[in-house]
């Protein structure tokens, strides 16, 4: 594929994978006018670096890499967008599926889906890892075993969502602001439908909304936001499949457009994003329509910043596939352009001044 390089800003992707063939994180150049790109590095990481996220300031890249049950920090080059390798620290638990960061550049949050722990660590200024700032071990029931699977911060960073898919749990923690340590909110959780499994969870942009995505059950199960406690009152559940689907299949990844007008979500088994159309006084979403993902087992997927285009990594295909976006009814296009990577699960977006 040609590569066209911009005037101004440049971007870069970078995206996770399985190193049961891959290598590590891949990162490229990429130019929105023609979506083309160019492989600007493959950071050497043979431990599943699967789920990446920045830090506020742009500056610096986290992995959790499900292999060796560590989680891993990275400086980016200001030019070039090419990682270095800082540190990497325990991931406080078994299997780390999930990272995130402090809005404010605080804290680094672990989810790690084996053992069913949350760990939390300082941040240094440096962008390393700090000193661990707290773990809370979630316990399940005589049937089922906790699954810690995504942690996701308000916007302020007062509060943090934890999805525990094993206990059918969404858990609320208020964040001490200066040692990073959790306590159970004033509503400590919100609990869906037994064996809906939450593992994702996306809040509006105008912050007064909630949105699960469900990987057992693949359902949206949606909230409104008490933002003076955190709080989660349920409001409705949707499913993300197609009325004619017959068979298995289970959610994903669920991310917003930038206007927060429409919210998408990923099927493994039907392989396709399901679209929705939020309204934003109320919450409520409108199932828009349903896009194939043009492969098997879509994990994460990005929703450009600018609300052009969507990018799906399709585990099974080896693919990251780019669709076209047309941001009045949210609808999305296969543009027929892909990137070949082995078994990519996580994909992000940087712009560079």
């Amino acid at each position: 594929m040609t590569f066209a390089q911009k005037n101004g800003s440049k971007e870069i992707l970078y995206v996770g994978t399985y190193t049961q063939k891959g290598e590590g994180i891949y990162v490229y150049e990429f130019d929105r006018k023609d979506l083309s790109y160019k492989e600007l590095q493959v950071l050497t990481n043979k431990n599943s670096p699967s789920f990446l996220e920045f830090h506020p300031n742009r500056k610096y890249l986290y992995s959790a890499n499900e292999g060796n049950n560590t989680v891993s920090s990275y400086a980016i080059d200001a030019a070039s967008g090419k990682l270095k390798s800082l540190n990497a620290m325990p991931s406080l638990g078994k299997g780390p599926c999930h990272v995130s960061v402090d809005p404010k550049g605080r804290f680094l949050y672990i989810s790690n889906y084996g053992s069913g722990q949350l760990g939390v660590y300082l941040l240094n200024k440096d962008g390393s890892i700090g000193a661990a700032a707290d773990s809370i071990q979630d316990k399940g029931g005589p049937s089922q075993k906790p699954h810690m699977h995504s942690v996701i911060p308000s916007s302020d960073g007062r509060y943090i969502y934890a999805s525990d898919l094993g206990i059918d749990r969404i858990m609320v923690y208020s964040v001490h602001p200066e040692t990073g340590k959790l306590t159970p909110a004033a509503v400590p959780y919100a609990e869906v439908k037994s064996g809906d499994g939450p593992r994702h969870f996306a809040i509006h942009p105008n912050g007064n909304f909630g949105y699960s995505a469900c990987e057992l059950a693949s359902v949206v199960n949606s909230f409104q936001i008490v933002k003076n406690s955190g709080a989660l009152v349920p409001m409705e559940r949707v499913s993300m499949l197609p009325s004619d689907f017959t068979g298995k299949s289970y959610a994903a990844d669920i991310h917003f457009s930038p206007d927060g007008k429409f919210l998408y979500a990923s099927n493994r088994g039907d392989e396709s994003l399901a679209v929705y159309a939020v309204d934003a006084a109320t919450g409520k979403l409108t199932v828009a329509g349903h896009v194939s993902t043009h492969g098997k087992h879509p994990r994460n997927f990005l929703v450009d910043q600018k609300g052009e285009f969507v990018i799906v990594t399709n585990r099974d295909n080896d693919n990251a596939v780019f669709f076209t976006r047309n941001a009045a009814d949210g609808k999305l296009t296969y543009s027929g352009k892909e990137i070949s990577i082995p078994t990519p699960v996580c994909v992000k977006q940087l712009f560079l001044d």
